[in-house]
């Protein structure tokens, strides 16, 4: 069994209040759970409006295929334009 963990640090720009942040940490984690099938959960900077630590988790039997899957999450989230990557880690266990 493998097991893939990624976090990826955003900041989020224009984010006046904890509520904002959640709304849009909601909208990311809805697409990429819906479209990668990952488990996702908020695991940083809880009380910053303006930046978040997400950490999504894929299982496989296959180390390339996790790879692979983590590495499209990070440029889907990329991709969607509400929030800045500033730092990404996959770690393969």
């Amino acid at each position: 069994m493998v097991i893939g963990v990624c976090t990826i640090e955003l900041r989020i720009h224009g984010g006046r209040s904890l509520k904002e942040k959640r709304r849009v940490l909601r909208s990311v984690k809805d697409r990429i759970r819906n479209r990668f099938n990952v488990s996702i959960a908020e695991v940083g900077y809880l009380d910053k409006w303006q930046r978040a630590l997400l950490g999504f988790v894929a299982v496989s039997n296959d180390r390339n295929h996790v790879t692979g899957l983590l590495e499209s999450v990070v440029s889907a989230v990329d991709s969607m334009g509400v929030a800045e990557i500033v730092d990404d880690e996959i770690e393969i266990l």
